[in-house]
C-alpha cells in the first residue's frame, strides 16, 4: 500500500470514519463521508486495515456541508466527528451504524431499527462540559487522537448558558487539572467542578449565582454554594451532585423517559426494577405508576441524590440498593415484573440477564449509549431467553458519532 492513496468510500463505522477498500483492506479516513472519492495518507497499517488522513476531497458528497465551528477539523477539536455532513444525513447515518453493529456483533439477522429520534435542535444542547487546561492556563478540549488541549473560544453544541461561564471563568491557578460546568436547563442553576492535582484550596470570588466545588483525589469539597444542582425532567426536579452522572442533553432525558414508559407500560402493582439508576432519571418517574420500584446504583454520590430527591417528593415504594448491579442483582430474592437498565460503556455484567430470568422478568427495556457494547450484551441477553422487540436510536449527541438507544427484549417461554 503507497503512502498517499485514491479511494472511493463506501461506508460509516462506529466511531465516524467512513471507510473503502484499497488493495484488499479496509481503510478508515475521519472527516469524509461514504461516497466521496478522496485522497489520503496512511498514517497507520496493519494486516487487515489501515487508517488515514484525508489530504483531499475528488468528488464531494451531496451531503457534504460547511462546518459552522471555527474549532472543527483535522488537527483540531476532537469533540465532534461530523459537523462537516448535513444533519439530516447524521441521524440516517447513525440508524445504519445500530442496525450494522446488531447485524455483525450481535448477530440477529434482521434486527428492527426505528428511523432516529431527534429531540431539540441540532446546536447547544449540552448543559454540561469537561474543559481541560492546556498551555499557559488556558481551557479547552483535547485535539482528536491526541492529548494535546486545543484552546477554544466558543462551542456550538454547548447550550449558551455553559458557554457563558466558560468565557467567563479566569483563574490562573497550577494545581488545576480541569473544569466541569454544569447547567440546570429547566432549573437555571450553575455549577463548576475544579480538578486538580492536590487538596489545596484556591481563592475565589465570583459576581454570578454558581456552585463551586473542589475535587481532590475522590473528594468533592464544595467552596461556593452547594455541592449539587437541580435539574427537572419531565415534571420532576432531580439533585445531581458533583461526582454524579446525569445525561448531557436534558430534552433527549425527557425523550429517553418518554421511550421507558412507552416501552415497560408500567402498571399499578407491579413489581419494576432499575439497573444502573443513576440519580434516578426512571426510577422516579416509574415510582408514580407501579407498585414498588428496586433501584440499583454503585455510584455514592448518585444514591444519595436518588435517596434526597424521592424523600423530597414522598416517594415510599422506593428500595434502593447501593452497590455493583451484578452483586445486588446476584443477591436479589423477591418477584420482579419488568426492568430497565441503563448500564456504563462497558454494558452488563455477565450474570445480570440470567438473574433477572431468576427473578421473573419478563419485559426488559435497554437504555444504551454503545451500540457496539448493545450488541455485545445482547448475546447473554439471548441466551437467557429474551428476543429483541425494537430498537429506537435517539440522536442525543448531534455532529458526533455518539448514539444512544432504547431497545424492547420480551422474555419467551
Amino acid at each position: 500500500m503507497g503512502n498517499v492513496i485514491e479511494i472511493e468510500l463506501e461506508g460509516i463505522a462506529h466511531g465516524g470514519e467512513a471507510f473503502g477498500r484499497y488493495e484488499g483492506k479496509i481503510v478508515f479516513v475521519a472527516y469524509a463521508i461514504p461516497g466521496e472519492r478522496v485522497r489520503a495518507e496512511v498514517v497507520r497499517e496493519k494486516k487487515n486495515w489501515a487508517r488515514a488522513s484525508l489530504l483531499e476531497v475528488i468528488t464531494p458528497s451531496p451531503y457534504r456541508v460547511e462546518p459552522r465551528c471555527p474549532h472543527f477539523g483535522q488537527g483540531k477539536c476532537g469533540g465532534c466527528q461530523w459537523q462537516h455532513i448535513a444533519y439530516q444525513k447524521q441521524v440516517e447515518l447513525k440508524r445504519e451504524i445500530v442496525e450494522e453493529q446488531l447485524r455483525r456483533i450481535g448477530h440477529l439477522e434482521n434486527p428492527l431499527v426505528r428511523p432516529v429520534a431527534q429531540v431539540g435542535g441540532p446546536w447547544h444542547y449540552r448543559n454540561n462540559a469537561r474543559f481541560a487546561v492546556g498551555k499557559h492556563g488556558r481551557l479547552g478540549f483535547k485535539k482528536a487522537q491526541s492529548h494535546e488541549i486545543v484552546p477554544i473560544e466558543e462551542c456550538s453544541i454547548l447550550h449558551p448558558a455553559v458557554n457563558e461561564l466558560y468565557r467567563g471563568f479566569e483563574l490562573s491557578w497550577s494545581p488545576l487539572v480541569a473544569v466541569r460546568i454544569r447547567h440546570g436547563v429547566n432549573t437555571g442553576e450553575d455549577m463548576l467542578v475544579l480538578e486538580t492535582r492536590g487538596k489545596e484550596q484556591p481563592e475565589i470570588s465570583v459576581d454570578v449565582p454558581v456552585s463551586i466545588v473542589l475535587r481532590a483525589g475522590g473528594d468533592f469539597v464544595p467552596l461556593i454554594g452547594l455541592p449539587y444542582i437541580h435539574e427537572e425532567v419531565a415534571g420532576i426536579r432531580y439533585r445531581v451532585s458533583a461526582g454524579s452522572f446525569f445525561q448531557s442533553n436534558t430534552a433527549g432525558a425527557e425523550k429517553l423517559v418518554e421511550l421507558v414508559d412507552a416501552y415497560l407500560e408500567p402498571k399499578p402493582g407491579q413489581a419494576v426494577l432499575d439497573g444502573y439508576a443513576g440519580v434516578g432519571l426512571f426510577s422516579l418517574q416509574l415510582s408514580r405508576n407501579v407498585g414498588q420500584v428496586v433501584a440499583i446504583e454503585e455510584n455514592p454520590w448518585a444514591t444519595e441524590d436518588l435517596a434526597r430527591t424521592a424523600e423530597d417528593l414522598g416517594v415510599d415504594n422506593l428500595s434502593l440498593f447501593e452497590g455493583p448491579m451484578g452483586e445486588v442483582v446476584e443477591a436479589l430474592d423477591q418477584r420482579i415484573d419488568a426492568a430497565v437498565v441503563d448500564p456504563p460503556r462497558t454494558g452488563m455484567e455477565k450474570n445480570v440477564p440470567a438473574d433477572l430470568v431468576r427473578l421473573g422478568v419478563r419485559k426488559l427495556v435497554y437504555v444504551s449509549c454503545d451500540p457496539a457494547t448493545m450488541a455485545r450484551d445482547s448475546a447473554n441477553l439471548r441466551s437467557a431467553g429474551f428476543d429483541l422487540i425494537e430498537v429506537q436510536p435517539v440522536d442525543m449527541f448531534p455532529h458526533t458519532f455518539h448514539i444512544e438507544s432504547v431497545s424492547l427484549w420480551i422474555r419467551h417461554d
